[in-house]
């Protein structure tokens, strides 16, 4: 075989090597998806304050390659009725914010209602940065229903890909972002799915509404 055509084999041969090495399909059992990154993230406990002020526990799974960030920070929202019920037994009289007899689609605190609007609220967080706002869809990942972003950041025109939903009383906010110029982070954008507390694959049939079926 000539030398040429060893060196074109050779070169064939480190594409896979390489997006093995630097890609991985990760897991989390604990908050129920598998998501492409570019290494091994860290993890990170935190705490979001919701639109109702409420406190919440989150975790942020962060990857950097060279100049590139991606990131998933999963909100869970399973507690906040409970979060609602204790805010509803100190409420000042006349209240409505937080009266313990508010309606059942709104819950005791509104706390059902601050679930509800979950999405809307962590998309307006993200356009509340130092941004211009190219694009902004109702989207899917995997057939759950959430918003789809696109910015461009103003200080240094990198852009950041986003996308904002929730599943199973959690919420997810899917960030890549990549410097001027670069290719958009479709591998990571599109990798999200959801598994369940054994890691088996979760498929819905139809679009899935966590407002229904959370």
């Amino acid at each position: 075989m000539r030398v040429g055509a060893l060196v074109f084999v050779w070169l064939l041969s480190i594409p896979a090597a390489v997006v093995a090495q630097e890609w991985d399909e990760y897991t989390s059992l604990q908050d129920g998806f598998t998501l492409n990154f570019p290494g091994k993230p860290t993890v990170t406990e935190t705490k979001w304050t919701s639109q109702l002020n409420y406190v919440l526990p989150a975790r942020l799974y962060l990857a950097v390659k060279d100049k590139e960030r991606y990131s998933l920070t999963v909100v869970d929202y399973s507690g906040i009725e409970q979060l609602g019920i204790e805010r509803a037994k100190t409420c000042p009289p006349g209240n409505a914010n937080c009266r313990a007899n508010a309606p059942e689609a709104l819950g005791a605190g509104y706390a059902r209602h601050d679930e509800r609007g979950a999405i809307v609220y962590a998309t307006f967080k993200l356009l509340q940065r130092d941004v211009k706002l190219n694009y902004l869809a109702w989207d899917w990942q995997d057939l759950v229903e959430g918003h789809i972003i696109q910015l461009t950041n103003n200080s240094d025109q990198s852009r950041t890909f986003a996308w904002v939903g929730m599943h199973q009383q959690k919420l997810y906010i899917l960030e890549g972002t990549v410097p001027a110029g670069y290719p958009e982070p479709g591998l990571f954008q599109q990798s999200m799915r959801w598994v369940d507390k054994n890691g088996n694959g979760i498929r819905y049939q139809s679009i899935y509404s966590n407002s229904f079926h959370g």
